[in-house]
């Protein structure tokens, strides 16, 4: 199984679907607020969504979409990067609530050798992520850098294939 791509596999209008999808838990939600330390009662307190908020029961943290959908992404477009450069956008255009599947999905949209590094490119892409009913709930673009396959090659020690690095022997 190919694991990210290098920059000549890249063609601007690919479109890449993630697969599989994840079903947002409560427990993802609420894991995920307090590692990051976002305690929010729009998020984590049930009664307060209920009673105070407009959408009635708690809304997913958006930060958690965000990077489920990049994580989604790296066996398509980032497996291989050298760096990610930068988000040039993010956007949450619908909520996201316990229980919705996400599903997503990139498109290239420009690559561009390195003016500086003739091993590299860069590739810009946009991710947007949908629930299980097709609305969007997240979009973002980004840039990552990535490898020329022939130079991934030249420069993996002898008897290394750049695909499938080795494991250590066990002891």
């Amino acid at each position: 199984m190919q694991f990210g791509r290098y920059y000549e596999e890249f063609e601007v209008g690919a479109v890449y679907r993630h697969w599989p999808g994840k079903t947002v838990t409560e427990y993802d939600d609420h894991l995920f607020c307090l590692l990051t330390m976002n305690h929010h009662p729009l998020h984590m307190d049930a009664h307060y969504a209920e009673s105070a908020t407009h959408f009635k029961r708690n809304v997913v943290v958006g930060n958690y979409i965000y990077s489920l959908l990049l994580g989604m992404s790296v066996p398509d477009v980032s497996g291989k990067a050298i760096a990610n450069l930068e988000v040039e956008s993010l956007r949450h255009v619908a909520p996201t609530f316990h229980g919705d599947t996400i599903y997503g999905e990139t498109t290239v949209l420009d690559k561009r050798e390195s003016g500086s590094k003739p091993d590299r490119g860069v590739v810009s892409v946009e991710t947007r992520g949908y629930n299980q009913d097709g609305t969007m709930v997240c979009v973002f673009r980004r840039k990552v850098m990535v490898p020329k396959k022939e130079y991934a090659a030249a420069a993996a020690p002898e008897g290394v294939d750049p695909e499938r690095p080795s494991f250590p022997e066990p002891r």
